[in-house]
């Protein structure tokens, strides 16, 4: 199956990324030869293999966090190069420690090539980003297109067209039954009837069909009438209407498949795996570290009132699998089953809970539940399971926020969602953050996320 969406590889993006891939790798590859040859005198055989390895990964590293995504403004694509730099240097590292070669380098030229290398990178990134882009528009303004259709799709069509991929769109056509819109900013050049004569007068490269899903028949005759019109035909499905969740088109032993719904821990394996890993080798690190004050907590928790350090609730997990999260208990003990959330001044909470639920450190023994694979660092909070039969039925696709793996901090908390929701407006809020970050996942959105969780770790409305 061949997928075109956004995935591990740069799909529709392939030339603005290998492009420029290939100039970085062999900056950094003449680097590393050139210093080996500087120091050593010649260019040993681990040089070489350090080179071909480097060569290797850096594809899957800079693809994962889509370091030469067109659509990227220059700061942030340098943010992007450094980490993909950086994941580079750590795989490279990881190699020669389990293999017991790192002793065979040199540390001067190591240290030296890593610097240099980064530098020569980000001083050929702007000029490749301007020359890329440069390119690509001038393809696109030779690209005159035409839409069929009068309707929001084909507007929408068109606008999207003009402002994000810079292509000229010369009008409309309408089809048979359409309505005409009464306030266009596009022309409506004529009807299906004239769809020759159009092609011809305007050197029409490419038709958009942007019709309801009703004039599938229309469609179709469409199709077989401009096979033999030297044009591109693109179909755009009105799919409006539909709550679409990380969506995205497949071919399957030549039918065409859209994927209306699909989670992105099967769709991109690859980036899951990834996600994965960072999972459990950064929540390691966290319980090691704040080992010390896990205990004091602890302490302090058993001594606060009666009850069991740790608090064990069962949530909804990955595509709604029951899992049983862990916290430190900030309230006395009550029915599991209460739908009723922590409200400003509860009284059910202790006096150690109300410091830890406002410094967030209740949620420390979650890294436990990472480490498990049961939850994520980054990821839609998981609620309790009361709460969410009680959600479900209220707000539309409430539980599709499951289709990816729950996490100790989200796109919704680091957006303003954090605390109480009072209201359903205030839950119906967070649940469409939880889908958007759903539909735009990426290793370098989860890297975004944890940055910025420290600073929203104080806000007025955790308690």
């Amino acid at each position: 199956m061949t997928r075109t969406s956004d995935s591990i590889l740069p799909g529709g993006r392939g030339l603005t990324f290998w492009g420029q891939w290939l100039v970085a790798i062999g900056l950094t590859t003449l680097l590393l030869c050139a210093l080996a040859v500087y120091k050593t005198g010649t260019l040993d055989t681990q040089y070489r293999i350090l080179a071909v390895i480097a060569i290797l990964a850096s594809v899957p590293a800079y693809s994962l966090l889509r370091v030469y995504h067109k659509q990227h403004g220059y700061l942030t694509g340098l943010a992007r190069l450094l980490c993909g730099w950086l994941l580079l240097l750590a795989c490279l590292t990881v190699v020669a420690f389990v293999t017991k070669t790192s002793e065979l380098f040199s540390r001067e030229v190591a240290l030296t090539w890593a610097i240099l290398a980064f530098t020569a990178q980000a001083a050929s990134y702007l000029p490749l980003q301007h020359f890329s882009r440069r390119y690509h528009r001038q393809l696109q303004s030779e690209r005159t297109s035409l839409i069929i259709g009068t309707g929001d799709l084909a507007l929408e069509l068109a606008d999207k067209l003009v402002r994000h991929q810079h292509e000229p769109v010369v009008g409309l056509v309408a089809s048979d039954s359409a309505e005409l819109p009464s306030n266009s900013l596009y022309p409506i050049l004529g009807g299906l009837e004239h769809l020759r004569a159009l092609i011809a007068e305007y050197g029409i490269r490419r038709l958009y069909i942007a019709l309801p899903l009703a004039e599938a028949e229309q469609i179709e005759g469409l199709y077989i009438d401009l096979l033999d019109a030297s044009v591109d035909v693109v179909w755009i499905p009105d799919l409006a209407s539909m709550m679409l969740l990380n969506h995205s088109v497949s071919d399957i032993g030549g039918l065409p498949a859209i994927h209306l719904n699909e989670s992105p821990l099967t769709a991109y394996p690859t980036a899951a795996f990834t996600k994965a890993v960072m999972d459990r080798v950064l929540a390691l690190l966290a319980l090691l570290a704040l080992s010390p004050l896990m205990l004091t907590i602890a302490i302090l928790v058993k001594r606060s009132s009666p009850g069991p350090v740790i608090f064990k609730q069962q949530r909804h997990g990955w595509n709604g699998q029951v899992i049983e999260v862990w916290k430190f208990r900030s309230m006395r003990m009550h029915d599991d089953q209460d739908v009723k959330q922590a409200t400003r001044n509860d009284d059910r909470i202790t006096p150690i809970g109300r410091f830890i639920r406002r410094t967030s450190i209740d949620e420390l023994p979650q890294f436990i539940n990472v480490l498990q694979g049961s939850m994520s660092l980054v990821g839609p909070r998981p609620h309790a399971v009361a709460h969410n039969d009680y959600y479900t039925g209220k707000i539309d696709a409430y539980m599709a926020r499951h289709r990816i793996k729950p996490g100790i901090t989200g796109l919704a908390q680091v957006s303003g969602c954090r605390g109480e929701t009072e209201t359903l407006d205030k839950m119906q809020q967070r649940v469409e953050l939880d889908l958007a970050y759903i539909n735009n996942w990426s290793v370098w959105l989860d890297l975004k996320i944890l940055i910025k969780t420290p600073f929203t770790l104080l806000s007025k409305d955790i308690y």
